[in-house]
């Protein structure tokens, strides 16, 4: 599965074919394969952190059940120490949301979505009208030159803008360089048993490194095919935030190649990326809180149903743990932690069989031995559904 500039292959001669129609469990066992979620895979985290485009992070945790589900072995340490060595980085970057990514990738990826950012600041921010009128360029100046000296909190970065627009509501102010400026959020955010408040500064500054000057939209297509393919080019624009992918689309098309789902979208795909047999098992899995399993696709029902995902995915963006079970959303899961216990609370959707029940209970047992090594008791509860 190709991680860094994958090259797309040369064009086919000769005359076209109908394209192949991929069944939805075709597409099911080709997105969990490529998402490691058939098997656990060997891949070091940090190769793993990369494959995948990166891991939700608006829950600070979320990262490291994202890799135990995907990887053997995988111990909380290892991420923790990618985070304070710089090698991973915390941003703002697909979708306007959180992510964890590589460094490499930050500076790649970031200079890529900015349009979408300063979209969402322009249209989709509720702080848009309490900027009207600024020099936005003497904002983001000022906010990297305060950041760049030393990581902020959100409030302390306003509080200080405020100071030299003190007409201005510094929450607004905070939130205009968020998204117009790299900003990374440094540890102890984000390492496993931390907490504390997100303070931020430049991904320059934290990396010594600048952003790419000629960053590819090619290689960033590419790379998300290989890590959710086949996929249409609404299925991109889902996933990145951005749109007029159509174009590049077009462009990478003699390399690629062309299916068809079962309502006639056409879908595009890598050459030799891996479309396994649609009846390989699907083992039980658990996906952390706003997986990129279930957000990167305009059409989601090859994981989830639109009644389940008109019911999880709240008004306010908010996707709860999710459980697999044989590749299809089935349920949340919680983790509850107090006082040297933990219990774990498993809410089906649909009635499990004997079976699909007992496999369920010990990946549950295996994640609360992950989460909760230390814990005196451990608990795990099964809610009936409804």
């Amino acid at each position: 599965m190709p991680t860094r500039k994958p090259v797309a292959a040369p064009a086919r001669r000769g005359g076209s074919r109908p394209a192949q129609v991929l069944s939805q469990r075709a597409l099911n066992r080709a997105l969990l394969e490529r998402q490691l979620l058939l098997r656990r895979s060997k891949l070091p985290v940090l190769k793993a952190v990369e494959h995948l485009v990166g891991l939700q992070a608006q829950a600070p945790n979320a990262p490291y059940y994202g890799l135990w589900t995907r990887l053997q072995g995988f111990r909380q340490e290892e991420l923790s120490a990618l985070l304070i060595d710089k090698q991973v980085v915390r941003l703002v970057l697909m979708r306007g949301t959180l992510h964890l990514v590589t460094g490499r990738d930050a500076r790649m990826l970031r200079p890529l979505v900015q349009p979408l950012l300063e979209r969402v600041l322009k249209t989709g921010s509720a702080h848009a009208r309490k900027l009207v009128g600024l020099d936005l360029e003497a904002l983001v100046a000022a906010g990297r030159a305060h950041v760049d000296e030393k990581p902020l909190t959100y409030t302390e970065l306003g509080a200080r803008l405020a100071e030299r627009w003190p007409d201005r509501e510094p929450t607004a102010l905070a939130q205009a360089i968020r998204l117009l400026a790299p900003l990374v959020q440094v540890p102890p955010r984000g390492v496993w048993g931390s907490g504390g408040q997100a303070r931020c500064t430049t991904v320059e500054a934290w990396l010594g490194q600048p952003l790419d000057a000629a960053p590819s939209v090619d290689e960033m297509v590419l790379r998300y095919l290989a890590a959710f393919g086949p996929a249409s080019v609404m299925d991109v624009q889902a996933w990145s935030g951005l749109t007029r992918l159509g174009e590049v689309v077009e462009r990478l098309r003699p390399g690629l190649r062309t299916f068809r789902d079962e309502q006639g979208r056409e879908l595009f795909d890598l050459p030799d990326a891996p479309r396994p047999d649609p009846e390989t098992p699907a083992p039980v899995r658990f996906l952390p809180e706003f997986d990129n399993l279930l957000l990167s696709h305009a059409d989601r029902t090859r994981v989830i149903s639109d009644e389940d995902r008109k019911r999880i995915i709240t008004a306010n963006g908010l996707v709860p743990g999710s459980l697999l079970v044989d590749g299809v959303f089935r349920g949340t899961w919680k983790l509850q932690q107090d006082r040297g216990s933990a219990t774990l609370l498993l809410e089906p959707f649909k009635r499990l069989s004997p079976r699909e029940r007992a496999e369920v209970t010990d990946e549950g047992e295996r994640l609360l031995t992950f989460a909760a090594a230390d814990a005196s008791r451990r608990d795990l509860q099964l809610i009936r559904p409804k």
